[in-house]
């Protein structure tokens, strides 16, 4: 029987063309499989095979697991200080076997064993395929529809197969059994029994390899595309930047009488580009993602990555954009938030943020609203400002001496302090399951307490617009930590 295993192989491995391994392989698996059968429950089995006699032994095998975590698997589990009896320097994620009584290859069924050889062989073909086929470093893969799998298209090139989901094709675009079509590799299933490269037409990184293809100079190393936004089917813009002083960026990209870009286009369904010029300042950057709006003034703020840019009321819509497009794409692009105002708009907003400033300064310096309107001029904005700038630098403003730049300092410092320790008897308030959350910090969670949020679950019932308002958090931030803060609910 050994040796009729042995020639088993052997027919196997010339006939598929395929490594004796993996032939080996599957009779293991297929012997494994009749074992874990006989035995029942979720047992572990693993068979070796001898690769020169074709003799076999079967362990039965119990995976390390950490004596917090308990068994999620009992047959195929063993807590750590269990396993240390038997294996007194054994650690988690190690195995323990033990050898149980093998099955007769003729007993597993010749045909059950021939259809796990069969599909492992399979698998192994399609993997030394899918191998060879990302080994060439392509990012764009060029097939045929094939054929229409539950609302997705299969696409097929050579003998290598593509999934494009539906969510991931342009809006409106009907592509038909038959069909070249080109698309995006934006990763690959391993774990999917049908196609396992995972397709895209929507994705930014498609646009950018078809300017790739059609740009030489990209390719060369002259050109660079920055980033990409896009809106799939209606309207894209891109960021280039020039590293030859020679090359101009946007009329490159462009092409003589447009044809480079009119060929991406025409690949896109029509989606108009928008080709914007890259820059290290993030407020010219802006200006130019804003295009084709003329923006007259911007105030650029760090510390919540925002940025408000004024413009006049003739190119206010044309600013924003249909359903607010041109603004979306311009801050998806620049990786900042934008808010497009007039410049009413904007003195009133920055009236009302004097006034808060104005106020805190009042009341915590008790200074009157002279010397305050002072240290607004001369653009303080905060009591840490007032507490740790250079001391040059404010005896410096008209009207204060050496002692007013001294007292105004430690009042600063004195108030910081005295609020640094009400934040903390606020944070003392909330519950350890919401000060553990990740991504809170102790700023935030005073934020959060002055809301009425003392829990994680106070956290998890509220709306995304409520968290904005309440922490300052953008919209994306604030929906990541609801759903961070409501995790417990689906896994308890």
């Amino acid at each position: 029987m050994n040796r009729e295993m042995l020639m088993l192989v052997d027919a196997i491995s010339r006939e598929k063309n395929v490594d004796r391994e993996v032939v080996f392989g599957a009779v293991e698996a297929a012997l494994a499989q009749a074992t874990k059968k006989l035995h029942g429950g979720e047992v572990d089995i693993r068979v070796a095979v001898n690769r020169d006699t074709g003799e076999y032994e079967t362990f039965r095998r119990w995976h390390v697991v950490p004596d917090e975590a308990g068994l999620q698997i009992p047959d195929a589990e063993i807590l750590l200080f269990e396993a240390r009896e038997q294996i007194p320097d054994i650690e988690v994620e190690d195995h323990i076997e033990e050898p149980v009584e093998s099955v007769p290859i003729g007993r597993i069924g010749a045909q059950a064993a021939k259809q796990v050889i069969l599909q492992k062989i399979r698998d192994a073909e399609r993997e030394q395929l899918l191998n060879d086929f990302l080994s060439r470093g392509e990012r764009i893969m060029v097939g045929t529809v094939k054929r229409l799998d539950k609302g997705d298209i299969v696409v097929e090139s050579g003998r290598i197969e593509g999934r494009l989901k539906r969510g991931e094709m342009i809006p409106k675009e009907n592509l038909r059994t038959g069909d070249r079509v080109r698309a995006f590799i934006t990763g690959v299933d391993s774990a999917a029994r049908g196609p396992q490269i995972m397709l895209s037409r929507s994705a930014p990184g498609f646009m950018v390899e078809l300017f790739a293809q059609e740009v030489p100079e990209i390719e060369q190393g002259l050109l660079e595309i920055k980033s990409c936004a896009r809106d799939a089917g209606s309207r894209a813009k891109i960021a280039v930047v020039s590293h030859d002083k020679r090359v101009d960026p946007i009329g490159t990209c462009v092409g003589v009488r447009g044809s480079r870009v009119t060929a991406v286009t025409n690949e896109l369904a029509g989606e108009r580009v928008d080709i914007v010029l890259w820059s290290e300042d993030p407020a010219q950057f802006v200006i130019g993602a804003l295009a084709p709006a003329n923006v007259q003034s911007i105030v650029v703020d760090e510390e919540k990555h925002a940025m408000d840019v004024v413009v006049d009321e003739e190119n206010l819509a044309i600013a924003i954009g249909r359903g607010g497009q041109n603004v979306r794409l311009a801050s998806e692009l620049t990786g900042w938030r934008i808010n497009i105002m007039t410049a009413e708009e904007s003195a009133a907003k920055q009236a009302q943020e004097s006034d808060v400033v104005r106020k805190l300064f009042v009341e915590k310096l008790d200074v009157d609203e002279e010397v305050a309107e002072i240290l607004i001029a001369e653009g303080f904005t905060s009591l840490e400002e007032v507490a740790y700038v250079p001391l040059q630098e404010m005896l410096e403003i008209e009207g204060f001496d050496e002692d007013t730049v001294s007292e105004l300092r430690t009042r600063a410092k004195d108030a910081l302090l005295t609020m640094e320790i009400a934040r903390e008897e606020k944070v003392e308030e909330v519950s350890q399951d919401l000060r553990d959350l990740e991504g809170l910090n102790s700023d935030l969670i005073a934020r959060l307490a002055d809301g009425g949020v003392h829990t994680r679950d106070d956290l998890a019932d509220l709306a995304v617009d409520e968290l904005v308002e309440m922490a300052g958090l953008d919209e994306a931030g604030a929906k990541a930590l609801i759903m961070k803060a409501r995790e417990h609910w689906f896994t308890a």
